[in-house]
């Protein structure tokens, strides 16, 4: 991965030509549709002069069997037939501004789009100014730098790398949360891992499809994954974007991947389905964390009244800053009766927010209900460019394996407890993680990619076996869910109880709630049904003889406590313990004095 960082830097390094001409915020709008332009550029140098050689040949072809010739010579779903490329525009610095657009609009109008996304018709004008007048150096620039040898996943990174320097010289990082590969490689292992047999089956064709879908490193290494497990599969991408230059980016990788651009849509998926009629097989996303739907509510509430179940948000909405549910009901409406598996990154909040009834709540319960959580992978923190969070990998699907059914499973990946094992020198390497050799952004640790004993492999086994351990707990649905109950205490007058029809009335200065899980354990440990009367005799009556449950305010809520399941109590040091430490300390430090004064 050395390449990219170089690549980036040099790159980067661009952008000191604006200096004084742009604002840093504003660096973005010339050096991303830049970087596109020479990549397209460099992946079409090969076959650039057969394309042009053979213009006189399809000259009388209609425009579409032209496109469709054309791109077969240039080898891939996009061509250029202008006379120009990067070269031959820095040898006439004199019409860089009429040469550079007779390029761009050289290109198919597949590519030509992508640029147009940039606006950067504008940013031309703008850089040939005579008062700034450094169009030709920038081109130059680039023309220096040679993206002919960067893979896909590079190009990703590289993308994604300046975009987050872009976003931090204009403090705009609110959703910008771009998912490091390791942990999409990770997320694509574990959503295949079930349906290995089938996808070596020669000529199989499945659709992934991912709504908020960035630069396309989702799709871009699950279509790798699938290669190289089965060269001849095929796997359709699918994505929508509501960034302007993040999609023009996913487009571009798409077409040089040779998918078809044309399953990438540009806008805001809540409010345009961009592939509304679409299913999909397989699902991966990573929504950015907290996302306000503020724009988007009155679409969506309007949707969710009119459609109810039979739309995408029937089954609660949640807070208005925070969206991340929306998106998880969007792709479950995407689900194909036949089967669908999802992977999907969430911070901490969908697990547990939310009262009982309420959207988030709600929403929890239709998910689980209909047995479609199949399991949750906590994540080590630090593993994001642009926040140190904790995250959470949900895997959803409607077509659950037998052993699976009614059942939800939880790993417990974060790495925590092997750090401890480290400190105390009971284990050699942390399972789950490891430091960077350089920080990116927030970005400090990185989950392994080779071997089983570590990392992706490691966690991937977890995952396959089954099995609970140290890291795995497999629980019922039913164990995630319980009754919100109001518990009333009679209101009494010089010791007597005030009633009301026959009834006594409720103090509402002592009304007290309780959350009553559905389940319980029993005496040899295991989880068994339990009803709201057997709680409140065992747990409430011995305390408070005149207390009874109003049930109609009984509510039903769901939330999944993930810290709590893990959770392991550490007794507290003895007071002879940490006085042995004290007193070993400043024996140390007396001995460090004599050192010094010596």
């Amino acid at each position: 991965m050395k390449n990219f960082r170089e690549k980036a830097d040099l790159i980067w390094q661009v952008a000191d030509l604006l200096r004084g001409d742009y604002k840093q915020s504003d660096y973005g709008k010339v050096i991303l549709p830049m970087t596109v332009l020479r990549r397209l550029d460099c992946v079409l140098a090969p076959t650039k002069e057969k394309v042009l050689n053979n213009l006189p040949k399809v000259a009388s072809l209609k425009d579409n069997a032209k496109d469709i010739a054309l791109n077969k010579i240039a080898g891939f779903n996009f061509h250029n037939k202008s006379q120009f490329d990067f070269q031959k525009l820095v040898a006439d610095p004199n019409n860089i501004a009429v040469n550079l657009r007779n390029y761009i609009n050289g290109f198919s109008a597949s590519a030509r789009e992508i640029i147009e996304y940039f606006s950067f018709d504008d940013q031309i004008d703008r850089l040939d100014d005579p008062r700034a007048d450094i169009l030709f150096r920038v081109v130059k620039a680039f023309k220096e730098i040679d993206l002919s040898d960067m893979i896909s996943m590079e190009m990703g990174y590289v993308f994604e790398e300046l975009i987050r320097r872009f976003s931090e010289q204009s403090n705009e990082t609110a959703g910008e949360h771009f998912t490091p590969r390791e942990v999409i490689r990770l997320m694509v292992n574990i959503l295949f891992n079930e349906d290995r047999k089938m996808l070596t089956q020669e000529g199989i064709v499945k659709t992934l499809y991912d709504p908020a879908c960035g630069t396309g490193g989702m799709l871009s290494v699950a279509e790798d994954y699938i290669k190289e497990f089965n060269r001849k599969a095929e796997l359709k991408v699918f994505g929508q974007e509501i960034n302007p230059e993040s999609y023009a980016i996913c487009k571009s990788d798409m077409l040089i991947k040779g998918q078809n651009p044309s399953y990438i849509k540009f806008g805001n998926t809540f409010t345009v389905d961009g592939l509304e009629d679409e299913k999909f097989d397989y699902m991966l996303s990573n929504p950015p964390f907290g996302v306000d739907w503020k724009k988007a509510e009155k679409t969506i509430k309007t949707e969710a009244e009119k459609k109810g179940m039979s739309g995408r948000f029937g089954a609660g909405l949640p807070r208005i800053n925070d969206g991340s549910l929306l998106f998880l009901q969007h792709m479950i409406s995407k689900m194909k009766p036949s089967g669908t598996r999802i992977g999907i990154v969430f911070n901490g909040s969908p697990l547990f927010t939310g009262a009982a009834e309420s959207g988030e709540s709600n929403i929890r319960r239709w998910i689980i209900e209909n047995d479609w959580l199949e399991t949750i992978i906590a994540l080590p923190d630090q593993l994001f460019y642009n926040t140190g969070i904790s995250t959470y990998i949900w895997v959803v699907t409607n077509k659950k394996n037998t052993e699976r059914r009614g059942r939800i499973q939880l790993i417990n990946a974060t790495g925590v407890k092997d750090e401890e094992l480290l400190k105390e020198g009971k284990l050699g390497f942390n399972r789950f993680w490891q430091k960077m050799d350089r920080s990116l952004g927030n970005k400090r640790k990185k989950i392994a990619e080779n071997g089983n004993e570590k990392g992706i492999g490691f966690i991937t086994q977890l995952y396959g076996n089954f099995e609970e351990n140290e890291f795995v707990k497999i629980y019922p649905n039913e164990f995630f869910g319980y009754w919100r109950v109001t518990v009333e205490q009679p209101l009494k007058e010089n010791g007597k109880v005030i009633k009301t029809k026959g009834k006594p009335k409720p103090d509402t200065s002592l009304r007290d709630y309780e959350n009553i899980p559905f389940l319980k354990k029993d005496k040899d440990g295991k989880l068994v049904p339990q009803t709201i009367e057997e709680y409140f005799e065992r747990e409430v009556k011995p305390h408070l003889p005149e207390a009874w449950i109003d049930e109609s305010k009984t509510k039903v809520g769901y939330e999944i406590n993930f810290t709590k399941y893990f959770y392991e109590f550490k007794p507290l040091r003895s007071l002879e313990e940490i006085k042995a430490d004290i007193l070993a300390l400043e024996e140390q430090n007396i001995e460090s004095v004599k050192t010094i004064l010596e």
